[in-house]
Parts: C-alpha cells; structure tokens; sequence
C-alpha cells in the first residue's frame, strides 16, 4: 500500500537572495515523500510567487490529491494522466511526479536517469549565479564565495545598476557571463540601447530582459540583439516552439515550471527540434530538486543548477561540487 506524505522545509540562505522582483533570506519548500513497504522515493516543490504558487497553496492541493490518489496505477502513462487530470500547480505536481519516479527507480534497483530512458549525466558544469547587490561589494562576495571555480557566472540585474555590475565585475574577471534581468525591463528601445553598451563585456546570453507576453518587442528585439536571447518567464509547462523561436534563440527549462519530469524531458527535445538551444534551470532549491535537474543535463546545453550551494545547512547532501562541477553522490 502506498503512503504519500507532505511537510514544509524551511531554508535559511547563505545570503541575500535579491533578483529584480523581490528578494529573500529565507524560503520555504515543500518535500513529497511516498512509501511503498520497503521503497520509498522523494520529491521537492519549491513555490514561486511570480506564478501564483504558496505554500499554503501547494499543502491545500496536496490533500486533494491525497483524497483522491487511487492504491495502485497500472503504468507510469495512467499516473501521469491522474495527474494531468488534477491541474495542479506545476512545482507541486513535479515534487508528486518526481517522488513517484524515484521509487519506480528503486524498486527496479536503477539509477533515476535509466528511470527517465535518459544517459547517466556524469558530472556537469554549472553556472553560479550572483543575485542583485551594490557593486561595491561585488569583488568581495566574489572571492569570498570563491567563484573563479565556475566556468560561468549568471549575474542578475535590475535596470539602474545593471551596467555598472558588468563593468565593474568585468574588470576582474574574464569569466562568460549569463545575464539574466528577470523581466526588468519595459522599453525596447532603451533595452537595446542597454545591450549595445553592454558589447564589450563577454555576456554569453541574456535572458528574459523583458516581461513574458511582449511578443511583437520581443520579435523586434531578436532582429538587433548582440546576444542570443533565452526564454525563462515566456516558458512554463507548455510552449509553440515554432513560434517561441521567432522571440528567443534558445529556452530555459526549470522542471519546477515543466510540472514534471516527463514534460521537461518533452520541452528540451522540442527545443531541440526547433533549432533552439537549451538550459537546465532552477528555482531555490535543496540538492534534493537539483539532483533532479542534473538528471535531464543531457538534454541541455548549459546547466544553471547552483541554488543548492546557497542554502546553510543543506539537509539531503545528494550533490557533490569541486571546482565549479556537480555529481550526484551514489
């Protein structure tokens, strides 16, 4: 008989967690457990305000799935159609879907990744992202966080300093930069005037600068953008990739958006049929969530999956970093 269970974890961080919307020191996530005799399998869903996700949301949804989750399925394709079924929110429904997975996996005493149909993903580089601060104290967090390890930095922006933040952290560092303003800025036309300044910098992508839903600014701005242009904002659990490429060069999959293992795996091979590149995101999560992006690496071109190195005394220890690259610990 299976027993599924729901408890909030909360997460002190190791330091400000500020982006161009709001900003944190401390969050609060929510762990699926299932048990089945002597398997078991965990999921994490980490809510995101900007998509109308609580906590108090999430536990609501999760006793209404709990009340009506049938004793048994009799395939992987019948659960995930009871959970389509349910419309829950997507962090929710990936931390259901991804505890279910996880104890398929071990029940048959196999990896996740041979659970997915996916190649194991050996270890990953990921970028380490530098959340919005003054530039005063840019260098200082820098070598106090040791971030010369990475092979690159996303660096979040608002639109006041944004161009101070890249001049000064240029000055010190040659390291590829991910940009990523979250949607900060309203104007085309001064964002394009932004980027231009910004051409000396080494800026490997930048991504979602304005907010989802500006098609015809968006369509505009792939035609005179120096850097290639990553959807974050644009893209949640679905997406028309033929016409998200008229926008974005490539996309930023976030299993806590896709809703599910199963659909980010669908997302970054669509991409991928489309010509787009792609990236393995995050929100703030554990290293349990994380562990569970490093699954999919293979599908993506670049990994952002560093949330877990923020959080003090991370509970689930399932990654290990050295020198800027991420494995899962067997």
């Amino acid at each position: 008989m299976q027993h599924w269970s729901i408890e909030n974890i909360i997460l002190n961080l190791k330091y400000t967690w500020k982006i161009s919307r709001n900003a944190t020191d401390q969050k609060i996530n929510l762990i699926v457990d299932l048990k089945e005799g002597k398997y078991s399998g965990k999921g994490e869903a980490a809510p995101n305000i900007r998509y109308q996700e609580t906590p108090e949301l999430l536990a609501s949804q999760f006793e209404l799935f709990r009340s009506k989750v049938p004793e048994h399925f009799p395939s992987d394709d019948a659960f995930i159609e009871f959970l389509d079924e349910l419309k829950l929110a997507n962090a929710l429904r990936f931390a259901i879907e991804s505890a279910w997975h996880h104890l398929q996996a071990d029940r048959n005493k196999i990896s996740v990744s041979e659970q997915l149909n996916l190649s194991d993903p050996g270890t990953i580089e990921t970028a380490y992202t530098i959340p919005i601060m003054d530039p005063s104290v840019l260098r200082d967090f820098y070598n106090q966080n040791k971030l010369d390890r990475f092979s690159y930095l996303k660096v979040k922006i608002n639109t006041d300093e944004g161009f101070e933040v890249l001049r000064y952290l240029s000055s010190f560092t040659g390291q590829p930069i991910l940009l990523d303003p979250n949607e900060a800025f309203s104007d085309v036309e001064a964002l394009i005037y932004f980027l231009e300044k910004i051409k000396k910098f080494k800026i490997e992508m930048v991504e979602q600068p304005m907010p989802a839903g500006m098609d015809e600014e968006y369509k505009y701005l792939k035609k005179y953008s120096p850097f290639p242009l990553f959807a974050d904002e644009s893209i949640l659990h679905e997406a028309d990739f033929g016409y998200l490429k008229t926008m974005f060069h490539g996309v930023n999959v976030k299993l806590m958006k896709a809703g599910g293992y199963m659909n980010a795996i669908s997302l970054l091979k669509k991409a991928k049929e489309q010509g787009m590149k792609t990236m393995i995101g995050c929100m703030v999560e554990t290293s349990l969530g994380i562990s569970c992006g490093i699954h999919l690496c293979s599908l993506a071109d670049y990994a952002d999956l560093d949330s877990f190195l923020l959080v003090k005394d991370e509970p689930f220890r399932l990654i290990e970093e050295n020198e800027g690259k991420i494995r899962l610990i067997s």
